[in-house]
């Protein structure tokens, strides 16, 4: 039997102190300091004793960054000096899609290597944009034998890269007369892909390189990211490519398994060429996610092509409208188009932009997609706060570009642990125990415009300015 796969995380602590939600202002001068029992003692988070340090440097008022937002303090002080605020550093975290909340689960993830459960719970809105008008189905989460994450029954989640034959030909001895093409499989749905800011020196880089090679997986790199000390992973490098400069990148092409060319018209008739260059790479086309996507995708799956990687804007928006569709009716569109045309089979469907949680992979998933290419992650996880200071040339808050590339290269190892986890508990809560099982599986969801039209609309019509994407 093939040994499972596992990802080995490692709680990896923060270089600096993380930015929380929740926050206790502590007015000492009020404090009485004759308490046998202080309510500091008695934080099962144990928040004053982890943080004393960090404490000395603060003046008053003081706000305890880690709060877990369970009150005792508040309660529990005999003289009152415990307030609870929301942090006010926590409000200037990233933008109105990467929220905050979604930094500090990242962070947390990537400390820990844990799924995230907080002590306040979740205390956001029944429904919002995007993927968060989508629920996914968990009708077998009763049977505990579903259970990837304790090893008592294995959820494979591997996927493939490499194109499939829609039909197998046998001879009359049953034997296998059919031409059989390689196999590139990742055992994760996830690839990499370069941030389009934030790479503040060599050792981010290296670090999401480490990273995708200890995993197995790939990471997509323009030529020019290219240095010598990533050499020894040339099999996790994904180079991308265009019709005007592949053939300038034959040594890399030879060094890769499988190289990604964007898209023009024509593209198709490239593929000779860098066929005769490494006769067994395999090749993806990257497209971007707009109105022409389904049939441009539908075109291309009639090629050689492996794979066709979709690119949506970074909140994971349709591109070139200016009233665009969010991934998710993207995705299903893609993959509709392929369906209807019985080539939904042969070719692998990659999407990324806006995928900035592990739900988000697997709702992805849901709609049709093979796996999802993830980039501002992968920064988060090393502590960036998606400020723009970078962009306009102000120092990192963070000295993203001083990190050790072991140190950035393991927390990333622990996010995508995090994730597959929660990728595991919703294969097991289905009743499903191979992620390509999921692909397109829309019966395993609930999408809120569909509950409402069916429900409501009947009562009181349909919507005449949908307020959800």
């Amino acid at each position: 039997m093939p040994k499972k796969y596992h990802i080995a995380t490692k709680v990896t602590l923060p270089r600096f102190h993380p930015v929380g939600k929740y926050a206790v202002v502590e007015f000492r001068e009020d404090c009485a300091g004759s308490c046998e029992e202080c309510v500091k003692k008695k934080c099962v988070y144990e928040i004053f004793k982890n943080d004393y340090e960090y404490l000395k440097a603060m003046e008053e008022p003081e706000y305890l960054y880690t709060c877990q937002n369970c009150f005792r303090c508040v309660q529990e002080c005999t003289k009152g000096i415990f307030s609870r605020v929301i942090n006010p550093e926590y409000r200037l975290l990233g933008d109105d899609y990467w929220q905050p909340d979604i930094i500090q689960q990242t962070w947390y993830q990537a400390h820990t290597g844990r799924i995230t459960v907080s002590g306040a719970g979740y205390r956001g809105p029944f429904v919002g944009e995007g993927f968060d008008s989508m629920w996914t189905d968990m009708s077998e989460i009763v049977r505990p034998t579903r259970d990837g994450i304790h090893g008592r029954e294995y959820i494979n989640t591997t996927i493939e890269l490499s194109r499939r034959p829609l039909r197998l030909e046998f001879g009359e001895d049953m034997s296998l007369v059919s031409d059989v093409p390689p196999i590139l499989e990742v055992p994760i749905p996830v690839v990499f892909q370069r941030p389009a800011f934030g790479m503040l020196g060599q050792n981010v880089l290296l670090a999401m390189v480490k990273a995708a090679h200890k995993l197995g997986t790939l990471i997509l790199l323009q030529p020019e990211d290219y240095i010598d000390t990533l050499t020894p992973y040339s099999d996790s490098l994904l180079p991308c490519l265009t019709r005007d400069n592949y053939q300038d990148y034959t040594d890399l092409i030879q060094r890769s398994r499988i190289v990604e060319l964007a898209y023009e018209p024509g593209i198709e008739s490239e593929f000779e060429t860098l066929l005769s260059i490494k006769p067994d790479l395999f090749i993806a086309v990257g497209l971007r996610l707009n109105s022409d996507a389904a049939s441009v995708g539908l075109r291309l799956a009639h090629t050689d092509v492996d794979t066709l990687h979709f690119y949506a804007d970074g909140h994971g928006n349709e591109l070139d409208t200016e009233r665009p569709r969010f991934l998710k009716d993207m995705i299903r569109e893609v993959h509709l188009k392929l369906v209807e045309n019985s080539l939904r089979p042969k070719i692998n469907l990659l999407f990324s932009g806006g995928i900035a949680m592990a739900e988000h992979m697997a709702k992805a998933i849901v709609c049709g997609a093979d796996g999802v290419a993830i980039d501002n992650p992968l920064l988060i996880a090393l502590e960036c706060r998606l400020c723009p200071q970078c962009l306009e040339g102000k120092p990192c808050p963070v000295k993203l570009g001083e990190i050790d590339s072991e140190w950035g290269a393991q927390r990333i190892m622990n996010l995508m642990g995090a994730w597959r986890n929660q990728l595991l508990e919703v294969l097991g809560a289905m009743g499903i125990r191979e992620v390509r099982r999921l692909r397109g599986e829309v019966g395993r969801s609930l999408w809120f415009e569909d509950l409402e039209r069916e429900c409501f609309s009947p009562i009181f019509g349909e919507r005449k300015v949908a307020g959800i994407r």
